[in-house]
């Protein structure tokens, strides 16, 4: 069940795209340059072959080039939102969000050297308290910052105004996992998946914590204990 639950994390990282770039423009210019294989079963269905909710009309803005389309936005999101901006916004919320899981996940099973020292056994939302109280959480707040208005902003600047950059694209490649066409496309889908489920699972794991008072492997390890699965408060 562990090896599950670590297999469904992938790493990334980002930050957050700024909301002043939130209006709609020119969408169906923007996705048409997305990779036309979706490889959705691995390729048997793709783009508008695949609709997510059966006897339904796929949304005129979602024309299945865009990754991970499977005409799914039941509440027309695309009708009124620019898909550059939220694609753009889904991939970091995505990538930060298979960073926490991961870090929520290993804080349970390894304490990295000098961390007790100074954070003593805290973890997860305590964790988070103990390092707003030294101050560490400022200073990652501060660098994002910086980090996101030198590159971020400027990105997504560029992508809504009609450049050939693609959502996410940063240039930061060093193992060359874009190189093949093909495999950029698997891949791709691949992290935007993980990423989806990355944001569920944090949010899961945020709020179990707030209910049971223990992190995921920690909860797993205790579940045999089925009379008292809460520790002492």
């Amino acid at each position: 069940l562990r090896s599950a639950v670590l297999a469904t994390v992938a790493v990334s990282a980002s930050a957050f795209t700024t909301p002043a770039l939130f209006t709609r423009t020119s969408t169906r210019a923007a996705v048409s340059r997305g990779p036309s294989m979706q490889l959705y079963q691995e390729g048997v269905l793709q783009g508008l072959g695949v609709d997510a909710i059966p006897g339904t009309d796929r949304p005129k803005n979602l024309d299945g080039t865009l990754v991970g389309d499977i005409g799914f936005d039941p509440l027309g999101f695309s009708n009124w939102l620019d898909l550059r901006w939220a694609r753009e916004a889904e991939i970091k919320h995505g990538r930060v969000a298979m960073l926490a899981a991961t870090g929520m996940i290993v804080q349970d099973v390894y304490k990295f050297p000098g961390v007790q020292q100074t954070f003593g056994d805290a973890s997860m939302m305590k964790l988070h308290n103990v390092a707003v109280g030294q101050g560490a959480m400022q200073q990652l707040f501060l660098w994002i910052t910086v980090l996101e208005t030198l590159t971020g902003i400027p990105a997504i600047i560029q992508t809504l105004k009609g450049s050939e950059r693609q959502p996410g694209d940063f240039g930061f490649d060093p193992l060359g996992c874009g190189s093949n066409p093909e495999q950029l496309a698997r891949r791709q889908l691949v992290e935007l998946k993980n990423g989806r489920l990355a944001m569920i699972a944090v949010g899961g794991m945020v709020h179990h914590y707030l209910l049971v008072g223990r992190g995921p492997i920690e909860f797993i390890k205790n579940i045999p204990n089925f009379k008292n699965p809460l520790p002492p408060f």
